[in-house]
């Protein structure tokens, strides 16, 4: 998915903590990176430190000694780039289906911005090293299976560290070679791993980081295209507009809901079919239903989760993750930061989030295609009733994803399978968290392309009634995309597949936006 236009073409990387946009520009627009120079002062300082515990007789955990239930186990100076080397490619044992690019570029991009904090101890050369393969579109192959979420994303990150050996396979420019050939290609020479550096280049929490990141910039997206949905079907179902006024919002000051209703009041202003029925002469309804009443609150509680996983991430971007860590006063010391807990819970919380959003969304598809509740629609938007089906089996497809976005939001931190003989006995599982977030993102895309696609066509069987400028401007849009209006049944899953397209890339959004009023209208309207 995509959501926001390329971010600037370089990222200065070590100056201080990425910001979120940096992520996704590198990950999925190819951003260049540039490496501060102050920071690799302190990247070789760092180093420095490392190389005179190395010389110490005394063992040294990660430097000197072996890892996890072999951490007692001292290694002799002329077995350590033996060590290095066994580590990566014992530690690179992912299984499955491969990860897609954007990921592998995020967890890259992290763990290069960990190394060039100084805090891990390894040569200016790694830090480069990794810098110029993000450069050069070199994307190691990393696998499904492999992360407990805890010593960091173990396999994932070992499959981008063996690449930087010249190991394993990688992809470039979508075709897959091997990672010797494509350091070749690009002038890059292999690795090779001294003290301490094959353990910094996989003790962190990158790649759930980096899917929580992308995630977060999708559902921000996500949550503005469930507001212009959420309008579209209050319109097409003679639906108020009132119940989300600025001063009734206030009266339960949550800043997710506020922002929610301010957008659906900004989509239905001057609605024509809003309009039409505001005389309580001409609607005899109390109260609308809640999936359309509602809507403000249950999107407002995502937005305040997605805000809460936000401060989140922004705190992992600012921390320098690695077992042992090289401190600012120069000691070199174990610690547990690499427990990935605070990543995984959030992006728990967000699946739990994105599933009601599409739940809250199928409700009101199928509110539209039943003639009890649709308040004059004909059954299933149907052309020739008993003839057609209409959008009845694209409530279906709503119906089963919002099903399976219910399982996805069971919560992955709650489990854990103890490892390294007992050694790591407790494990965030926040990589899981963060795969199975990623596919509620996608079917939320997709849910909420099924309500489009059933509110602009609502929205036509009303005429000659019309929609407002914004919804009707999205109406348009996808008319134009190839997405058609009533008529007799056709072949309707291209047209489904085009609808997700274009609310996933984030074209819905933005063209809603750019007819959008910067105000929500009248506070009471």
């Amino acid at each position: 998915m995509t959501s926001r236009p390329p971010a600037p073409p370089v990222v200065v990387v070590g100056a201080v903590p990425l910001a979120p946009a940096d992520v996704v520009a590198v990950a999925r627009h190819g951003a260049r990176i540039e490496l501060d120079g102050a920071a690799m002062d302190r990247v070789a300082a760092s180093r420095a430190l490392i190389e005179a515990l190395a010389d110490d007789p005394q063992p040294h955990y990660g430097v000197s000694t072996g890892f996890g239930a072999l951490a007692t186990t001292f290694i002799a100076p002329e077995r350590r780039r033996q060590l290095q080397l066994s580590l990566i490619r014992s530690h690179a044992a992912g299984t499955g289906a491969e990860v897609e690019d954007e990921v592998v570029r995020a967890l890259q991009l992290l763990r290069l911005q960990t190394l060039a904090t100084g805090r891990t101890g390894v040569r200016p050369v790694v830090v480069e090293t990794y810098a110029d393969m993000l450069n050069a579109g070199i994307t190691p192959i990393v696998r499904e299976y492999g992360s407990l979420g805890c010593s960091g994303d173990l396999a994932p990150l070992s499959h981008v560290a063996l690449a930087a050996i010249g190991e394993g396979d990688v992809r470039v420019a979508g075709q897959t070679v091997s990672a010797v050939d494509a350091l070749a290609a690009a002038g890059i020479p292999p690795l090779v791993l001294e003290e301490k550096e094959g353990l910094a280049l996989i003790n962190g929490t990158d790649g759930m980081l980096g899917m929580l990141l992308l995630a977060l910039h999708d559902i921000e997206m996500l949550l503005d295209t469930a507001d212009l949905a959420a309008a579209m079907s209050v319109e097409a179902q003679l639906g108020t507009d009132a119940v989300f006024a600025a001063d009734l919002m206030a009266l339960r000051p949550q800043l997710g809901q506020a922002t929610s209703a301010a957008n659906m009041r900004a989509s239905l202003r001057d609605s024509p079919l809003v309009a039409s029925h505001k005389d309580p002469a001409e609607c005899t309804r109390v109260q609308d239903a809640y999936s359309l009443r509602c809507s403000p609150q249950v999107h407002g509680a995502a937005r305040d989760t997605a805000a809460h996983a936000a401060l989140v991430a922004s705190r992992e971007l600012a921390s320098a993750v690695d077992n042992p860590v090289v401190t600012l006063d120069g000691r070199v010391e174990s610690n547990g930061n690499f427990h990935g807990a605070p990543v995984a819970y959030v992006l728990d919380f967000l699946a739990i989030a994105v599933a009601d959003v599409a739940s809250i969304s199928e409700r009101r598809t199928d509110r539209a295609l039943d003639p009890a509740r649709s308040h004059g629609l004909p059954p299933f938007l149907a052309e020739e009733v008993g003839v057609d089906s209409g959008l009845m089996i694209a409530q279906y497809a709503a119906a089963g994803i919002v099903s399976e976005l219910k399982r996805l939001a069971v919560p992955a931190s709650v489990d854990s399978i103890p490892s390294s003989a007992m050694q790591e006995d407790h494990v965030s599982m926040g990589w899981a968290a963060a795969r199975k977030l990623r596919r509620s993102v996608d079917g939320l895309s997709r849910v909420l392309a099924i309500e489009l696609v059933t509110a602009a066509r609502a929205l036509d069987l009303r005429a000659p009634l019309q929609a407002g400028p914004v919804t009707g401007a999205v109406r348009s849009f996808l008319r134009n995309a190839g997405i058609g209006g009533p008529g007799p049944d056709r072949f309707l899953s291209p047209e489904l597949e085009a609808a997700a397209q274009l609310v996933g890339s984030g074209e819905v959004a933005r063209v809603a936006a750019s007819v959008t009023p910067h105000n929500g209208g009248d506070p009471r309207s």
